[in-house]
């Protein structure tokens, strides 16, 4: 069970009552933080939260840049047992408005480079009450609710030391991912839970203080709060990036001593593209996580001179497989992981029977010690119920096993989709599509990228009589969707493949010919999608 001096807002002010001056944090534009400035802004913000009221178990959302801020926006919560609620930077529309209302904040700490998408929304949050804007350039936007700049709402407020540090019972935060029959969910997600993440890395990578994590993954993603947690827990320095550069990601690496790190989606595969040099083995890194793992794999380890591992993990439920660096399959997740928390994994039928080895099944898990995976999600009893059935979260994934205990992903039983790392709802994507006059009905689907993971596609059936180009269909969705989530793909049909029994669309029959000669290709026709 995890000592709660463990738990990272604890670990953190034991560190900075140890060692102040010692480096916590760094971003690759030189600036730092210590243990002593991280703690000391953490408790700045928990006292400020306290003076507006935040209290025990209450819900503050943030829309935060990658920044020194976007952790002790969520850490100073922590002080108070309160939970961030953190918002996707690429949410807007409908579903900035269904985070926000769904998971009852009544206070929003967001960067002012969003503040547009909070104005569109703003008559659609009736529970939000005040709005703290981090780094106003200047005059605060006009909205129905208070308004303060972070310098304001940070100014004065006394200090609090009769707080207590959240235990690993807690909740760290609530993380909204994919929906697949409905809106996005809230997962409940332990301080436990995200502690136990560093299982995700080999037993042998001890890093010292010198050394450096390198991430750009959010503090609204788990893996940006793993991040975090994963490098404090093995002492090393987080060192980030407030996105990924395939530039710069050498440059970063060396500089500031990077020793580990992971790469998600089509990174690897990026990285590899670059032009080979004399350099290239010439780096502090000593092993990276892939997920997933490129074919080319071997190569990468040859030319960049370092180990590869991989897993499988999901915001629900942590980290069960790991491969170690003995991995020799690029189709593999690896094996379940033994030891502490003690997770048990099977692949099931849809009767939850056990379907043994070699065959396709759902993977189900659960864990001999307690608060590893989800308490549920937030406000959805029938759907935190459903996932839990016979003693058993469901994942929705669908996977294989080899006899040696070997497990590999082969597709989401759910109609979740996943692209450059982010989690995409279907539902929400055929929601906004279908908000166009001349859309009857739309499906959408992942199909493999060149890269890795997914694009989107969108099969689209029109109203009778009215006519819509797919260019005219992107500009429709660029305001009402992430730039992530809009569709790659656009075919149009005259009627979806469905069940006789309950109309439902199948997708499966959708994905068997996906990319056929009535398919537009948004890059191939040259479209750009603003930032």
């Amino acid at each position: 069970m995890l000592e709660q001096d463990q738990v990272l807002p604890n670990l953190i002010a034991r560190r900075a009552a140890a060692t102040p001056a010692r480096i916590a944090i760094q971003c690759v534009d030189g600036t730092a933080m210590t243990y002593g400035e991280l703690q000391a802004e953490n408790m700045r913000w928990a006292a400020a939260y306290r003076r507006a009221g935040v209290a025990a178990g209450d819900h503050v959302a943030s829309m935060v840049v990658h920044s020194f801020a976007s952790y002790s926006v969520w850490l100073g919560l922590s002080w108070l047992k309160a939970v961030e609620v953190p918002a996707n930077t690429g949410y807007r529309g409908a579903m900035l408005a269904y985070l926000i209302e769904n998971s009852e904040a009544r206070l929003l700490v967001i960067s002012a480079q969003f503040c547009d998408r909070l104005v569109e929304v703003a008559d659609r949050v009736p529970n939000l009450e005040c709005v703290v804007v981090l780094d106003a350039p200047g005059a605060l936007p006009t909205l129905p609710f208070r308004v303060l700049s972070g310098e304001s709402f940070l100014a004065g407020a006394p200090a609090v030391g009769d707080v207590e540090a959240p235990t690993y019972r807690d909740i760290s935060s609530v993380i909204y991912t994919s929906g697949t029959t409905g809106p996005s969910k809230g997962v409940l997600v332990p301080w436990a839970s995200l502690q136990d993440l560093k299982g995700m890395l080999p037993d042998d990578i001890i890093p010292s203080p010198d050394d450096g994590y390198y991430s750009v993954y959010p503090a609204y993603h788990v893996s940006g709060k793993a991040a975090i947690a994963t490098a404090f827990s093995h002492e090393a320095r987080l060192v980030f990036r407030e996105s990924f550069s395939l530039s710069a990601y050498w440059e970063d690496i060396r500089r500031y001593n990077c020793v580990f790190g992971g790469l998600v989606g089509p990174m690897a595969s990026m990285i590899l593209g670059l032009p080979p040099s004399p350099t290239d083995p010439d780096n502090p890194l000593r092993g990276v996580v892939m997920a997933p793992v490129i074919p080319e794999f071997e190569e990468f380890k040859r030319r960049f001179d370092l180990r590869v591992c991989t897993g499988f993990g999901m915001t629900e439920i942590g980290y069960p497989f790991k491969s170690g660096w003995e991995l020799t399959d690029h189709t593999t997740v690896g094996r379940v992981r033994s030891g502490p928390p003690g997770f048990e994994v099977k692949l099931v039928d849809d009767d939850d029977e056990d379907v043994g080895p070699n065959r396709f099944g759902e993977m189900v898990v659960r864990t001999a010690d307690p608060w590893i995976i989800t308490s549920g999600y937030f406000h959805m009893p029938e759907k935190t119920a459903a996932a839990w059935r016979n003693g058993w979260f469901h994942s929705g994934d669908g996977f294989t096993r080899d006899e040696s205990g070997n497990y590999y992903f082969v597709d989401r039983i759910k109609d979740a989709i996943r692209r450059r790392g982010e989690n995409i709802s279907s539902f929400e994507v055929e929601s906004a599509v279908n908000e166009h006059p001349a859309v009857a009905e739309s499906a959408v689907i992942g199909v493999p990228s060149e890269l890795s993971e997914d694009e989107v596609k969108v099969i689209v059936v029109l109203h009778p009589g009215v006519a819509l180009l797919p260019e005219e269909l992107i500009t429709f969705l660029v305001p009402r969707m992430p730039r992530f989530m809009i569709p790659r793909y656009v075919e149009f049909v005259e009627e979806l493949i469905k069940t006789d029994s309950t109309q439902r669309t199948q997708k499966f029959a959708l994905r068997e010919n996906a990319l056929n000669d009535r398919t537009w290709d948004r890059e191939k026709a040259g479209i750009e999608l603003p930032r």
